[in-house]
């Protein structure tokens, strides 16, 4: 079984920042990409930045103002998130995807963490 914990939400003024934890533990080979997703009221969640095993990374619009970063000797998942709006307000969501054993690999989610932005 594999758990992941969340941290770092919360409430900040517009222009601030906060840095998103994700800790991944259990029992698992070994964690391919990590990621993370927020949702908003009344939308559907979406990818906000993915990491892959080797750092390659991927952004939606947030690109300049998040950075997405993660510690393998920990198996930990970042999110700095700088110059934040209130249209950043959401829940975020970490997504890792993990080798469980040899062939057989699945998807775990976080259980999310409010971010609010206030203007």
């Amino acid at each position: 079984q594999v758990q992941l914990v969340e941290s770092g939400g919360g409430l900040v003024q517009s222009g601030g920042s906060l840095r998103l934890s994700c800790a991944v533990s259990g029992t698992f080979l070994s964690i391919n990409a990590m990621g993370w997703y927020r949702q908003a009221p009344g939308k559907q969640r979406e990818m906000v930045a993915e990491i892959s095993s080797t750092g390659s990374t991927n952004y939606a619009d947030v690109k300049g103002r998040f950075t997405i970063s993660r510690d393998n000797a920990k198996n930990t998942v970042y999110l700095q998130m700088n110059s934040l709006k209130p249209e950043d307000t959401a829940v975020y969501y970490c997504n890792v995807n993990v080798r469980e054993r040899v062939g057989r690999y699945r998807e775990y989610w976080g259980q999310g963490t409010q971010v609010t932005v206030s203007s």
